[in-house]
């Protein structure tokens, strides 16, 4: 058992005042919870795999596109008289923290690793996609060695505390650290397709970047953690590993390249006291058992329209070891359904995912623009008023 799983023996004495919590609503229809619980208070003891007065809910790794967010706000403002601040600020128990940027000035579009993105256009707004990999041309180990990488020093550690009490002033929030994604910055230097092509075929070379890459963000959790001691409850770690229809590599191929740079992040990370929330979109379902033996503590994104993400089979089998976010489809349900389906969805993952604790509801991923905002407000009325095991 890491230290982040030590209990408080506070925990019980606070949740028994808490039994009775039951769910209340404004003329507005905003959902309120009358509850002894904290938003961190209610997280850990759903991470302890204990019941809490409702599931708790969180946006990881996640957030509204832009178009769909204006749909809401409008909504939320002719229904409720809300914005959607608001209306989400009482209902999301977790909240990210991470130190300010103070390294040399960017480029506009180039982010800290040399990585260039331009806008593309999807109609009603745009992503950023990469249309630079500045490590593309790499040769040698040499080269690789040569490159100019970011220094830890470029952030401000020191603005951390201050950070962390400024995001608790409307009360006790649930912080999570971020993050650590070893192959994904890898192939954002280097390109998707090359950089599977290295593990293949140079794999000294792709071992060159990843292990720089680790390198930093090994000193970056280390040094954030130090200046939050107990503060940090779960620390975002991803790496995409699945498609919509399996692993994009063979296990053994992850076993060897990827797994080992985890590894070292989750140790760093469990040592000081905080759990890994780790995040791949995808069929990762195989990959499980892989993740578990590599530290993770929390499986995030949870794709089931993805082949194989099966929620009834996930709890049944790892449910007694690892906790899960998110899940809510933003393929399917939320953009495609009613709210009805959508109210339907959270229920079904609240009674399968969260029986004995161990689960954070959320989207998938981003809500997509064209979501309608009747099936977003679903998700989250339905999420804070059902919970069966009060």
């Amino acid at each position: 058992m890491t230290p982040s799983k030590d209990r408080d023996p506070g925990q019980d004495l606070r949740w028994s005042g808490a039994k009775q919590a039951t769910a209340r609503f404004r003329k507005d229809e905003q959902p309120v919870l009358a509850s002894a619980l904290s938003h961190r208070e209610r997280v850990l003891l759903a991470l302890d795999h204990q019941t809490t007065d409702r599931v708790p809910i969180a946006m990881v790794c996640s957030g509204i596109n832009r178009p769909a967010y204006q749909a809401l706000q409008e909504h939320l403002r002719r229904e409720r008289g809300l914005t959607v601040e608001a209306y989400l600020e009482p209902l999301l128990d977790i909240k990210g923290i991470g130190p300010p940027y103070i390294g040399p000035n960017l480029q506009d579009g180039t982010d800290y690793w040399g990585v260039h993105r331009v806008p593309v256009s999807y109609g009603a707004d745009a992503y950023h996609e990469i249309d630079r990999h500045p490590l593309a041309g790499a040769q040698t180990v040499a080269d690789v060695a040569a490159y100019p990488w970011p220094s830890p020093d470029w952030f401000d550690y020191g603005a951390l505390p201050a950070l962390a009490g400024a995001a608790q002033v409307e009360g006790e929030y649930c912080l999570m650290l971020a993050n650590g994604n070893p192959f994904e910055c890898a192939w954002y230097l280097r390109g998707f397709e090359q950089m599977l092509l290295d593990l293949l075929t140079a794999p000294d070379l792709a071992q060159a970047i990843l292990s720089h890459v680790t390198d930093f963000f090994a000193a970056y959790l280390e040094r954030s953690l130090a200046a939050l001691p107990g503060a940090v409850d779960l620390v975002f770690t991803a790496d995409d590993i699945g498609g919509q229809q399996g692993l994009l590599m063979s296990l053994p191929l992850w076993e060897e390249h990827l797994k080992p740079h985890h590894v070292r992040l989750n140790r760093v990370i469990h040592e000081h006291g905080a759990r890994v929330i780790y995040h791949s979109d995808g069929a990762v379902a195989e990959a499980v058992p892989g993740l578990l033996d590599m530290g993770i503590d929390v499986l995030q994104a949870l794709q089931f329209d993805a082949e194989g993400m099966d929620p009834a089979d996930l709890k049944r089998r790892f449910g007694d070891r690892l906790c899960f976010q998110g899940g809510v489809s933003v393929q399917q349900t939320l953009p495609f359904g009613s709210p009805e389906d959508v109210a339907a969805e959270v229920r079904e993952l609240i009674e399968v995912l969260g029986h004995d604790g161990g689960y954070v509801l959320g989207p998938s991923h981003a809500i997509q623009a064209g979501t309608p905002p009747e099936n977003i407000v679903a998700l989250f009325d339905t999420a804070a008023k059902y919970y069966p095991y009060r």
